[in-house]
């Protein structure tokens, strides 16, 4: 017999699905003398008018071949129905491992919570194209507890471990939400959503977090990460401000 649980997420998700996929778009590069032309690099999603796309600064940190006019680039849609939109940096949190992109087609927006009533034990899902280099921009949708709600950055066990970076996020703690669903590269910058209403809670980070979280195992773990959604929501403030002025 299905619990309360199960029952609400197995009927509600499936139509908060439809009305997400269509705002999910790869990011990556595109350069139309390479073969594939083509790059994916992560997950995005789109805020705002439409015409913003979020995702990890990680993901959009690269070196364009300007010269043979590569450039940074969204894409839309799944498989080999995809189309291309060039995009640009609208602003960049790098402390967050947040960045907003603009591109010049609207898509459906999200709608982002404040992230004041998430609370350990509640489960979300997110959205993505895991391994998308590999397997192609189809969506995939996994399903994760918040197994805690903790700081980024940990105390290292002596002097020698520390760096200026570590000693900044000591001294300004970032607080992360910790998942106990496996999320892939590609899944970097995958809204974490309530599966009832739609609305985001989060951003996957496979990379930046998993770094300074677990740098000292010999083998990375399976948990996953995801960046409080407060933190975009300031990130947004001062994108409105500064297009404002």
């Amino acid at each position: 017999m299905m619990g309360l649980n199960q029952l609400s997420w197995s009927s509600g998700l499936p139509n908060t699905l439809s009305k997400i996929k269509p705002s999910i778009l790869g990011v990556g590069t595109y350069q139309p003398t390479r073969r594939p032309p083509s790059r994916f690099l992560g997950t995005g999603f789109v805020v705002g008018d439409g015409s913003y796309v979020v995702t990890n600064a990680h993901v959009v940190n690269v070196e364009l071949d300007s010269n043979n006019r590569e450039r940074l680039a969204v894409f839309a849609g799944s498989g080999k129905a995809t189309r291309m939109y060039q995009a640009s940096i609208s602003i960049i949190d790098r402390n967050h491992d947040l960045a907003i992109l603009k591109i010049s087609r609207k898509f459906p927006a999200l709608t982002l919570s404040s992230g004041a009533e998430v609370r350990e034990g509640e489960v979300y899902a997110f959205t993505g194209f895991p391994i998308g280099s590999v397997l192609g921009l189809y969506p995939v949708t996994h399903r994760g507890m918040i197994a805690s709600i903790t700081p980024m950055a940990i105390p290292s066990p002596s002097s020698a471990g520390l760096n200026a970076r570590k000693i900044r996020r000591l001294r300004e703690p970032i607080t992360t939400y910790q998942l106990d669903a496996i999320s892939y590269p590609g899944n970097s910058g995958s809204p974490l959503y309530n599966m009832e209403t739609g609305e985001v809670i989060g951003i996957l980070n496979q990379v930046y977090v998993k770094s300074t979280k677990e740098d000292i195992l010999s083998s990375p773990s399976g948990i996953s990460y995801a960046i409080p959604i407060e933190y975009l929501n300031i990130l947004l403030k001062r994108l409105l401000k500064k297009d404002s002025n």
